[in-house]
C-alpha cells in the first residue's frame, strides 16, 4: 500500500499549483483522504480532508477559499488545487489516508505519502 504525492514546485505569489496523491495497493474508495503540510522548523499541520466523492470537505482557515480538495475514485487519486498561493504556504505537503472517518489530527492517519515541496516566492 503506497501513497505517491506529486505536483509540487516553485511558484510566484498569486500563482497556482495542483498536487496529486495516487494510492496504490488497495481501493481507497471510502477512505478519508487528507493533505497536511510542514514548514521548516514547524509541526505537521492539517490542510484539507475529504471522505466520500461529493461529500463534505474540511479546510484549515488559512486556505479556505483558495484551496480545493477533490478525489477521483476511478483513479484512486486525491487532488489539492491551490490558488492564490502565498509565501506562507511554503512547506512540504503530505497526503494521508485512513480507512475510517478520520479527523484533522495527523495521529488519526496511518498511511502517509512521501511529501512534495511547495515553494512560493514573494
Amino acid at each position: 500500500v503506497q501513497l505517491q504525492a506529486s505536483g509540487g514546485g516553485l511558484v510566484q505569489a498569486g500563482g497556482s499549483l495542483r498536487l496529486s496523491c495516487a494510492a496504490s495497493g488497495r481501493t481507497f474508495r471510502t477512505y478519508t483522504m487528507a493533505w497536511f503540510r510542514q514548514a521548516p522548523g514547524k509541526g505537521r499541520d492539517f490542510v484539507a480532508r475529504t471522505r466520500l466523492p461529493g461529500g463534505r470537505t474540511y479546510y484549515t482557515d488559512s486556505v479556505k477559499g483558495r484551496f480545493t480538495i477533490s478525489r477521483d475514485n476511478a483513479k484512486n487519486t486525491v487532488y489539492l488545487q491551490m490558488n492564490t498561493l502565498k509565501p506562507e504556504d511554503t512547506a512540504v505537503y503530505y497526503c494521508a489516508a485512513d480507512p475510517g472517518d478520520a479527523s484533522s489530527r495527523s495521529r488519526d492517519y496511518n498511511l502517509w505519502g512521501q511529501g512534495t515541496q511547495v515553494t512560493v516566492s514573494s
